[in-house]
């Protein structure tokens, strides 16, 4: 899966190194829902690795947000 650059999991997953919470925006993204530190070396390690899944980010940014909320309530 491609990337939507939606920025749902920038919002709904919590960023330990960031000290971000889950539901709480990334500082980082842009207005336009997109990474500031994309392509940085300082771009925090867990979202360089992240990749996109049907699973997790579903059909809309919407949906992605429900599955993502849905993870980090377990």
């Amino acid at each position: 899966m491609e990337c939507r650059k939606c920025g749902a999991c920038c919002i709904a997953l919590s960023i330990s190194s960031l000290d971000k919470p889950a539901g709480r925006r990334c500082k980082h993204l842009t207005e336009e829902n997109l990474c500031a530190l994309w392509g940085k070396p300082e771009r925090p390690e867990v979202c360089s690795a992240y990749r996109p899944d049907p699973l997790f980010c579903g059909s809309s940014f919407e949906e992605a947000l429900e599955l993502m909320r849905a993870v980090e309530e377990e």
